[in-house]
């Protein structure tokens, strides 16, 4: 992409921001609320395995901006076996966040519209429209001015439900939250969450995979990351405990569209539906923005021979045509499988599986920035080893509690994808 058309400073940020507030932060409240108080653990657990992860990537685009992303990071520090393993990871993590983004935002879109949910395969067809919708704006490399619009569009109904729950605490003391779940606090609820508020933060690191679509990346990216992360966390703790919290915990369990829901509830069914709206605009923002980033990271990768060398061919406006066609397709095909179940169930089986594959990402990318460290080509500062570490110790944390089933699934995948890479490569050597 040419450096006058990449992302600046807001178009960077809104991608951080918009992916990280997309569409977990409307269907968490329904996961969330049965641990009760426990949520308020995994938050904090996950802010600052979060801010940890943030402050790795920021060293890593600041003093080593000739990687050009994420991937060309790890190229450089680990090798080229280490670089491909890690952003198939990441891959795999785009193309089940994709897949939960569409349920949920055709979840809030069956609340605008219930007559559609009497069709047969309405919320299936929905979702794919959505995908191929997108994917053609990104052909056109108008991804970027969708995403600053539709985060600023998302970020209004959470200041109307910040402010609500206040409000309502406010008026009522501790008897706003008499209906929530009264799960005793403790490690092991708390923890079972963590996987969960992984998911609602995975996108910090968005500014840092495609560093080739932005400008001056060396700058940008760092203040991108820091500041994108700083504002979705507290939106999202925010607003999503706000909510898990205040609505009893039985309604929850049954919400396909909690914000909306929430809201309705005190200000009426008219300003609920206006609530579902702007969460299906935010939904259809956050696809938009992990589009462009799968599309950028297997462009990448098959710049450096991860992937075949054709998905790193762009069209005149500058995008990677068999990268985003690729990331939609395999993004179809999770939505499809994420369906065979249905509401927060959905999103919580493809949530999961996000978080899950995204750890190996973390992992990889830490491991990248020790070895950094240690050579020197990083400061040998305090701050940067006690990130490395964090980050280790919440992605071990994280992977525990996403679950076995979640932790096959991903192993089975990643695994499968190396299996192919490695038979790939035997072929390519015995044809030379």
């Amino acid at each position: 992409m040419e450096r006058g058309r990449g992302l600046g400073f807001w178009g960077a940020t809104a991608l951080v921001v918009g992916n990280i507030i997309g569409s977990s932060i409307f269907m968490l409240p329904a996961v969330l609320a049965p641990f009760g108080l426990n949520a308020l653990i995994a938050w904090g657990v996950s802010l600052a395995g979060a801010g940890c992860l943030a402050w790795v990537y920021a060293q890593l685009s600041l003093h080593l901006p000739a990687g050009a992303g994420s991937h060309g990071h790890v190229k450089m520090l680990l090798g080229d076996d280490a670089a491909w393993l890690g952003s198939w990871g990441y891959l795999l993590s785009v193309w089940t966040a994709n897949a939960a983004i569409a349920v949920a935002g055709v979840s809030y879109c069956l609340k605008i519209m219930p007559g559609l949910e009497q069709w047969s395969f309405a919320p299936e067809t929905l979702g794919l429209l959505m995908i191929v919708l997108l994917l053609a704006a990104n052909l056109r490399a108008i991804g970027g001015s969708i995403q600053i619009v539709s985060t600023l569009l998302k970020l209004i109904p959470f200041v109307l439900v910040i402010a609500l729950g206040f409000w309502l605490f406010i008026d009522q003391g501790d008897a706003a939250f008499a209906g929530m779940s009264q799960q005793a606090i403790g490690w092991e609820p708390a923890l079972a969450s963590v996987g969960i508020t992984l998911f609602a933060l995975l996108g910090l690191e968005s500014a840092a995979i495609p560093a080739r679509a932005v400008r001056e990346p060396h700058v940008v990216v760092p203040r991108a990351t820091l500041v994108g992360l700083l504002l979705a966390g507290f939106v999202s703790v925010a607003a999503t405990c706000l909510v898990a919290l205040m609505m009893p915990a039985s309604q929850m369990a049954q919400s396909s569209a909690p914000i909306a829901d929430f809201i309705s509830r005190f200000m009426g069914s008219g300003a609920g539906l206006i609530v579902a709206i702007f969460a299906a605009i935010s939904c259809f923002g956050a696809l938009n923005g992990w589009l462009l980033v799968g599309g950028e990271l297997t462009a990448a990768m098959a710049s450096t021979d991860g992937l075949p060398k054709r998905a790193a061919e762009r069209n005149e406006r500058g995008a990677p045509v068999a990268g985003l066609v690729s990331c939609a397709v395999i993004s179809s095909i999770f939505l499809l499988l994420a369906f065979s179940r249905r509401g927060a169930t959905a999103f919580e089986f493809v949530a999961l599986l996000s978080a899950t594959t995204s750890l190996v990402f973390f992992v990889i990318c830490t491991l990248a920035a020790l070895q950094a460290w240690r050579s020197g080509r990083l400061p040998k500062t305090r701050s940067t080893m006690v990130a490395c570490v964090g980050a280790l110790v919440f992605s071990m944390v994280a992977f525990y509690s996403a679950g076995l089933e979640s932790a096959t699934w991903g192993a089975a995948c990643i695994a499968a994808g190396y299996a192919w890479r490695r038979i790939s490569l035997a072929r390519r050597n015995a044809s030379r």
